[in-house]
Order: structure tokens, then C-alpha cells, then sequence
């Protein structure tokens, strides 16, 4: 039996979900036909609404009519948009102790000294500035392998994944103040992550920031080697450095070993790209699924995008375990509001035209899709941008919604592996950590089937349940931090799209 044409998500909702492109005269409701064509993933309106009236999808307010809707019409940025609305923020109403799963999920994981596990093992060149950045190139090159030949400079340390050259776009030319600081806490969240085995730190040598007080300020020490051009004598004598020093700690890295450690361990971020109509019917909810029995096992998921949190917050706040966790929340909405606004920018601009053409009409309807991929456990914790989460369970992080950017701080905060749910076909890593793709429709899966590693698409076929894709989900993330590759491993994806937020003026 075929699947209905048309997905209602809340009884309170007066637009439904286009499972596949309407034409004018289908059914959509009891009485209501499309007087429209309908694209895949958009909205159609199953009662009328005046002008000004709030629209409802999930049972909460995406926005409100711009001009009446007749019943049947297609609902998008012809006659939808955004307006205020009293939101409750009701902190903690909502939180409630987590069941936990004893005993707990295992994966094979590679343990480091001082107790932490990491699900791969890179080693990696961090880069001060963007002056340094073709250099570390150079030296991350000499041991690059070629996803499309057997060539393999590595094939001697077989438990080595690679050598990884982080670079960016700016450490000169900038403020000393709180745009050096979230630079400086970045790198150094990349400079002593569990899925490095050891780390060059590479600077030019007369930039803004400098090497040493960031090594100071951000205690790094260990196993980092710090140099910059200059002092070396310039670009070759710091390639063969960077090259001599990463051949002679191969073989140390080379020796590790995997075993079973509790899923405790894990941190994963969760991100979304590219969405769609789809996204929070299919692989977010599926997704939030994972995310829940993730947390029950005594592991920890980060959520960020805050500009795509807002709007929502609200059933975030619900959920925190204090109302100063919740407050923190809301503060960052009002901080959000005011950068965009001293920007010449608005919230509402975010959905891009890709979400726009995949059925996303406004921020509000982003984010309540979006926060679905956090499932319904207790917010426990609201951090900075590359910050370090202090408890295990559900936490938030502070980034703007561009997803490498978000992903940056999100592994810079110790998240050893990324999960990506996307509608419209992000391609997309995030080194050192290994990046799961998921598909929120079949027919976007089976086109991009190379870069896609789930379809949760088999939720809008009728295949299978939330729950169910949730599940595998979470069969995969155990497998992946295993040492399983994904897809965007097997292109070698994750150096390009490091990316650092960048605030404050460029000088």
C-alpha cells in the first residue's frame, strides 16, 4: 500500500508535507484538494488563514500569513512570513531524569594517556596564520594519499589515518581582544585533540598571533612541536623540519591499538546543510533518535547553529536542568540579535536559497526542524564557541549556523565524530573527526549515493519508523568510531573545510 501523498506532523498544524510533487486536484486533506502544484517538501494549506494569522507546522508557529490562503494553496515566501509571538520560556518544566541503558554500549576505540579515546588517529599541523598556510600544506603533502590510485606514503603504518594540515583565513590583521581569544581557544581545541597523535604548531613568525602566548595562554604542551618560517630560515628549511618531524613520530603514532571502551567516550556533533522540506520529518527526528539512546548510554551530543536555534528556543529552555543553563540560552538569542542588527543583517535571512527551494520558508521553520537532531533529553549545558562541554548528555554550543564553521567549533570542543544530515546533498568532512552523511530523501540518496552514508528517506517511503532509523543510526556511529570509514573519508574530505569563526574587523 502506497504511502499518502501529503504528511500532517501535529494535529494543531493548518499546512501539511508534500511527500512528492503535487498536482492541482489531489487530495491533501478531508474536503481539500491542491489548488496548486505543490513541489516535493513544500507546504499546503489544509484550512484558510487570514491575513496576519499564525501558521503551524509541529504543532508550533513557523509564521504568519502575509495575505489570505485559501485551503489547497501553496504555502511559501509568496504568503508567509515572520512576526513576533510571546514565547514561554518555562525553564526546566519539561527536564526530567534520563534512563539510563546498563550496561552501556561499547566501540573500539584507541585510548591516550590521560584517560580520553579517540575514534581516529591523525597527526596534525596547526597553523597560526593564513601566511603559514601553503607551507603546512607542503608538509602535510609529503605523506598524502591519492583516494583514486593505490599510491599510499603511509602504507608502513597502516593505524595511521593520515597527515592533516589545518588552515584558515586569517591570525593577522585582527583585533587583540575577543576575536584573537576565540581564534587562540579554536586551535588550540584542534591542537590537543584526542584524534591527533601529535601536532606541529606552524606560524610565519611577525604575526598577530603569535605561537608562544598562545601556547601559554592555552596550555598547550605535550606532544605539539612549534615553529614558525622565519626563525627556520624559510620555506624549505621548514619543510624539511615538518617533514623530518612527522617521520619520526610515525612509528609512535603508528603504535596504538583498539579495544572496547564504554560509549562514555563519545562526543558527537550534530550538524545539518543543505536542508530541506524533509529534514525535520525524516533524518533530524531519526537522527535525534540516535541522539537519545546515545546520551541513555552515558555519551554526550552537541548542538549548535544558534541563528538556526532561533525561534525555538523555547522547547530548548523547557528542557534545561537549571534555569541558569536556560537563561544562558536566551542570552545568546538577544546577543544574536544584536550582532545581526549592528551587522545591517536579520535573523529571518538565514535560510538560504536552497532550503528556501527545498520547502524552508522561514527561520523559525529551519529551527524547529533543525533541533530536532538533539532527540528530548535534558539540556545540561550551554557552552562558547570551542568550548570544552564540562558534563556528558545533551549540550549547546554558541555558532553561527554556517555549517564548516559550526562543525569547527564543535570538534574544536572535543566532538570525535560528526553527524551531517542534509536535503538538498552537502558534501562535506570535518578532520580529525570522521563525518556521517544522512540523506533526508531516497531520491537525493540514490543520485548521490557515493557522498551519502544513510537514507532516511525510508521514513517518508513508509519503510520505516523514526525510531527504527534511529536505531541504525546508532549501529553506524558505533561502527564508524570503531574505525569504520565513511563516505566523505574515502574522498578524503575534512582539511578544506576547517574553518574558524571570524569576528571583529579585519585591519
Amino acid at each position: 500500500m502506497s504511502p499518502p501523498p501529503v504528511i500532517r506532523l501535529h494535529s494543531d498544524d493548518g499546512v501539511v508535507i508534500a511527500r512528492a510533487t503535487l498536482l492541482p486536484g489531489t487530495p491533501v486533506a478531508e474536503g481539500v484538494v491542491a489548488l496548486d502544484r505543490i513541489p516535493a517538501g513544500h507546504k499546503v494549506a489544509v484550512r484558510a488563514h487570514a491575513a496576519g494569522e499564525p501558521i503551524r507546522r509541529y504543532g508550533q508557529v513557523i509564521g504568519f500569513a502575509t495575505k489570505p490562503i485559501e485551503p489547497g494553496r501553496h504555502v511559501h515566501v509568496q504568503n508567509c512570513g515572520m512576526g513576533d509571538f510571546a514565547k514561554d520560556y518555562a525553564f526546566g518544566v519539561d527536564a526530567k531524569p534520563t534512563e539510563t541503558i546498563d550496561p552501556p554500549a561499547t566501540f573500539e576505540g584507541i585510548s591516550r594517556a590521560g584517560g580520553k579515546v579517540a575514534t581516529r588517529n591523525y597527526i596534525g599541523i596547526v597553523t597560526s596564520v593564513n601566511c603559514s598556510a601553503h607551507v603546512a600544506d607542503l608538509i602535510a603533502g609529503a605523506f598524502k594519499r591519492n583516494p583514486f590510485s593505490n599510491a599510499d606514503p603511509l602504507a608502513e603504518f597502516p593505524n595511521v589515518d593520515g597527515v592533516v594540515a589545518l588552515t584558515h583565513k586569517t591570525g593577522c590583521g585582527m583585533s587583540m581582544g575577543e576575536p584573537l581569544k576565540l581564534l587562540r581557544r579554536t586551535l588550540a581545541g584542534y591542537a590537543r585533540h584526542v584524534n591527533f597523535s601529535h601536532v606541529i604548531v606552524l606560524g610565519l613568525g611577525c604575526e598577530v598571533n603569535q605561537i608562544g602566548p598562545m601556547m601559554e595562554e592555552q596550555r598547550l604542551a605535550g606532544r605539539l612541536r612549534s615553529m614558525d618560517i622565519q626563525s627556520m630560515g624559510g620555506t624549505r628549511k621548514t619543510v624539511e623540519s615538518g617533514v623530518t618531524f612527522v617521520r619520526e613520530v610515525l612509528a609512535e603514532a603508528n603504535a596504538v591499538r583498539r579495544q572496547p571502551v564504554p560509549i562514555s567516550e563519545l562526543t558527537v556533533a550534530l550538524q545539518c546543510g543543505g536542508s530541506d522540506g524533509y529534514s525535520g520529518v525524516s533524518a533530524n527526528p531519526a537522527l535525534g533518535a540516535a541522539s537519545d539512546l546515545i546520551v541513555r548510554h552515558g555519551g554526550t551530543v552537541i548542538l549548535s547553529e544558534t541563528p538556526e536555534t532561533y525561534g525555538a528556543e523555547h522547547l530548548l529552555t523547557r528542557r534545561a536542568t537549571s534555569r541558569e543553563v536556560g537563561e544562558k540560552l536566551v542570552g545568546l538569542m538577544r546577543w544574536w540579535e544584536e550582532y545581526t542588527s549592528r551587522e545591517g543583517a536579520e535573523m529571518n535571512a538565514n535560510p538560504s536559497p536552497g532550503n528556501k527551494a527545498g520547502g524552508l520558508t522561514t527561520i523559525l521553520e529551519k529551527s524547529l526542524g533543525a533541533m530536532a537532531k538533539a532527540g528530548s533529553t535534558n539540556l545540561v549545558e550551554v557552552v562558547r564557541y570551542a568550548e570544552q562541554p564540562s558534563r556528558r548528555g545533551f549540550v549547546f554550543m554558541d555558532t553561527p549556523g554556517y555549517d564548516p564553521v559550526a562543525a569547527t567549533g564543535q570538534v574544536a570542543g572535543g566532538a570525535n565524530l560528526v553527524c551531517f544530515t542534509t536535503g538538498r546533498g552537502s558534501v562535506f568532512g570535518c578532520k580529525p573527526a570522521p563525518s556521517i552523511k544522512l540523506a533526508t530523501n531516497t531520491l537525493m540518496y540514490e543520485r548521490m549515493s557515493d557522498d551519502m552514508d544513510v537514507n532516511c528517506g525510508t521514513i517518508l517511503d513508509g519503510d520505516e519508523a523514526v525510531q527504527q532509523c534511529g536505531e541504525r543510526i546508532f549501529d553506524l556511529i558505533l561502527r564508524v568510531a570503531s574505525g569504520e570509514r565513511t563516505k566523505s573519508e574515502k574522498y578524503d574530505f575534512g582539511s578544506s573545510e576547517f574553518a574558524p569563526w571570524v569576528i571583529g574587523a579585519t585591519m
